[in-house]
């Protein structure tokens, strides 16, 4: 019986230990894709343009979920690990939890200092910024929350709808990228707490991660509620 628990224990260990890397890694590609492109985009005096700071990450996800979505679901994203937490496919539920925010957190922060000592520090490490000029805080609000809502939406269907889990990494990077390109000029567009987070600490621009930090949660929780029961 104690051999049986010892067993059990280590193996759990060792899934833990495969989630938390397969998180990192995943996440510091993510944010080193997403953050610099809008570095190196600046770097060359906007010559890539947004269709560029919006396919980097996006091809990003879509290599991070086909390489990790068995491993750890390739969740990336705080917001998107607290959907899953909502609908219940944390097993573990807290304990996993932290594993899956501890290590999406580390893997930008890296990320972040990655950009730095490689690429530079220009627009801030590529920190999110929304466009209070031309929108007013209602509307960028909104469409931060619309954008990280569509994220959650298209991960639930794609990876719980029979059939469609081959296409999971296109969707979803699709939808990242189609993300950045419609709505990146409004609110930023980062639907990532870690992506804004990282770039943030690192580079010493704080003023609209409070945006980016709630935002997006509120965007994935909200579809994660509705769609609990459905998958």
């Amino acid at each position: 019986m104690f051999q049986q628990l010892q067993s059990l224990l280590k193996d759990k260990l060792a899934r833990n230990k495969k989630i938390f890397f397969a998180e990192l890694v995943g996440t510091f590609t993510v944010i080193v894709f997403a953050t610099g492109s809008v570095v190196l985009d600046a770097k060359l005096n906007g010559a890539l343009g947004l269709p560029f700071i919006a396919i980097a990450p996006a091809i990003a996800v879509a290599i991070g979920v086909y390489l990790f979505g068995k491993t750890s679901m390739a969740h990336f994203n705080p917001a998107v690990t607290v959907g899953f937490f909502i609908t219940k496919h944390l097993k573990s539920k807290k304990g996993l939890l932290l594993i899956y925010l501890l290590a999406e957190i580390l893997g930008g922060i890296l990320a972040s200092i990655f950009i730095y000592f490689i690429l530079g520090n220009e627009m801030n490490l590529g920190a999110n910024a929304p466009n209070y000029i031309d929108f007013p805080i209602y509307v960028i609000v909104g469409i931060e929350i619309l954008a990280s809502a569509l994220l959650m939406l298209v991960i639930l269907i794609v990876v719980y709808t029979k059939g469609l889990k081959k296409f999971s990494g296109i969707a979803i990077g699709g939808i990242v990228g189609l993300d950045i390109f419609l709505f990146g000029l409004i609110s930023g567009a980062s639907m990532n707490p870690a992506r804004s987070l990282a770039p943030a600490i690192v580079s010493g621009y704080y003023i609209d991660l409070w945006l980016y930090i709630t935002a997006p949660f509120i965007g994935t929780s909200i579809v994660a509620l509705l769609l609990r029961n459905k998958f």
